[in-house]
């Protein structure tokens, strides 16, 4: 895939999982990476300011590409962290605005919006694409098109925008703490022997994108939009394997992989009215960076296994 940046990346959010792959895929393509070192809450706006004006100072005369990975949210997180974030996001927004017509026009910025959360309860048939209506089920869904919302208008100052639809996105780097990541959580339950409670049926439908496949598709992404023309309209683009996989299928696969079954306790749920059974994804945009190979389901689900165990075992060193 052709990479016409020149200019270094700021990731903000490099500490997750998508952050984290984002910077190792720079590095890989021999560009500098630069991480926003960030403290959510009261402080965040100062920080922001400074790792952009640390991005503009790298870059120089350089393009500057921006990849907006932060979130902390999750289909379940209250309302008052959501609007937190979004002040958070709109400062920042701000920030861009603020600078010079001539930075503003060698600028790119991608955010990492949610498939699921914005299609979960669309009134068309799956897979859900880019033309298709969104309809989110929940706060965080409905969190994250206010975000696109928000980012798109920065085009009319002539910032590049590009928002990826992300599918359910998995891989080594996983928060466990924030509960999200059904692979991940399936792993962590199968090595600590412990139940798992699954609150939608097993017939459920989900894409799983490997994080360093979704990582190179979000740097030729920033890389294609940087060819448009300052202020051009912002792509949307559904980032997915676009292949479905259902829960009962994922479990299948563990238990192939370690030959056990996980234990897995269907547990109702109020929060499983957030949530869609078909959640089948393609994308008709920019629809050659999709042709590549990708992770197979296999290969990261055991990736994802080791580095939960690598995780287990230093956590169980500073135990001792």
């Amino acid at each position: 895939m052709s990479t016409s940046g020149t200019g270094p990346v700021l990731v903000v959010g490099s500490r997750g999982l998508l952050g984290e792959a984002v910077v190792r895929e720079v590095a890989r393509r021999g560009r500098p990476a630069l991480r926003a070192q960030v403290r959510w809450g009261a402080d965040a706006r100062t920080d922001l300011a400074q790792a952009l004006d640390q991005a503009l100072e790298a870059a120089g005369e350089s393009p500057v590409q921006i990849a907006w990975c932060a979130g902390v949210g999750v289909t379940a997180t209250p309302q008052e962290v959501l609007d937190a974030e979004y002040q958070t996001l709109c400062a920042f927004a701000e920030l861009l605005t603020g600078l010079p017509e001539a930075t503003r026009h060698r600028m790119t910025l991608f955010f990492a919006s949610s498939a699921g959360g914005v299609y979960a309860g669309s009134p068309s048939q799956p897979p859900f694409d880019e033309r298709s209506p969104v309809g989110p089920l929940a706060p965080y869904g409905r969190a994250k098109l206010k975000a696109e919302e928000r980012l798109v208008e920065l085009t009319t100052s002539g910032i590049r925008v590009v928002v990826g639809r992300i599918a359910n996105l998995y891989g080594p780097g996983q928060d466990l703490t924030k509960q999200q990541g059904l692979i991940s959580q399936l792993a962590l339950a199968q090595q600590t022997a412990q139940p798992l409670g699954v609150y939608v049926s097993m017939d459920t439908l989900r894409d799983y994108i490997y994080v360093d496949d979704c990582a190179s598709i979000v740097v030729d992404m920033m890389d294609r939009a940087h060819q448009l023309d300052p202020g051009s309209p912002a792509v949307t683009k559904v980032l997915a394997s676009q292949r479905s996989v259902s829960i009962a299928a994922l479990i299948g696969e563990m238990r192939r992989i370690h030959r056990r079954r996980p234990r897995v306790v269907v547990a109702p749920s109020a929060r499983a009215l957030q949530q869609a059974r078909d959640l089948r994804l393609r994308s008709v945009v920019w629809p050659d960076l999709d042709h590549r190979p990708l992770t197979p389901l296999a290969v990261g689900m055991v990736s994802t296994g080791e580095d939960i165990s690598r995780k287990l075992r230093v956590r169980g060193r500073s135990r001792s």
